[in-house]
């Protein structure tokens, strides 16, 4: 939780929370709470660390950027 006054906190996880909401599950009618949640795990999973680039992590994949950060910190140590 963000602290009173602080609202950069929560920014990350609001900027997910919108994108996930506008990109998958208003485009989408479930028909059950299995069926969205499948889907919002396989968005995730499939979709959002493996091939959708982020402005913020210098237009790489989540999954590319761990890869990226894991080779430095190997390196490092």
């Amino acid at each position: 939780m963000s602290r009173k006054g602080n609202c950069w906190d929560n920014a990350v996880a609001e900027s997910f929370f919108k994108t996930i909401k506008s990109e998958m599950i208003y485009r989408n009618d479930f028909k059950s709470f299995t069926h969205a949640y499948n889907e919002v795990y396989d968005y995730i999973e499939n979709w959002y660390n493996i091939k959708r680039i982020h402005s913020s992590l210098g237009y790489k994949t989540p999954l590319e950027k761990e890869i990226e950060l894991r080779a430095y910190y190997r390196l490092a140590a």
